[in-house]
């Protein structure tokens, strides 16, 4: 089982568009239960800056047997530029971040080492402002 959930995270993550005219790469936001990508966003500024805002909230490695849920969403944040991600239990250079919002829980978000390692992350913060910007409503998801 869990292979089929990495196999299903790593085909996500692989997934391209093409890149838009501002040269950032697009954000995409993905329907778990239907397995597709719903919306793709171009980046901004403003989002990579929410993005780090809430990786900085970092309070722990999730704990949950099952990380990718059943249903809910997925939003795949590309950076910029490759980051490195400091804190007490991930310290690495990474290129993305994707979010995990399941639909009856807390969201938690999920990095790669440089070994395509995954590390499942909870935080503190409201993400509000992040669906803000990608003009995102969890709610008009169905």
């Amino acid at each position: 089982m869990f292979k089929k959930i990495m196999a299903f995270v790593l085909l996500f993550i692989s997934f391209t568009t093409v890149v838009s005219a501002e040269n950032h790469k697009p954000i995409e936001i993905f329907h778990i239960e239907k397995g597709v990508v719903i919306q793709s966003v171009p980046s901004t500024d403003k989002i990579q800056t929410e993005t780090k805002k809430l990786i900085n909230g970092t309070t722990g490695l999730s704990k949950k047997f099952n990380p990718i849920p059943d249903q809910g969403y997925m939003i795949k944040v590309p950076f910029e530029r490759a980051t490195t991600i400091e804190n007490e239990w991930f310290h690495d250079l990474v290129d993305q971040v994707v979010f995990i919002f399941p639909k009856d829980d807390k969201p938690h978000y999920l990095l790669f080492n440089d070994e395509n390692t995954p590390f499942f992350f909870n935080f503190d913060g409201n993400p509000h402002h992040l669906l803000k910007e990608l003009n995102f409503d969890p709610a008009s998801v169905t």
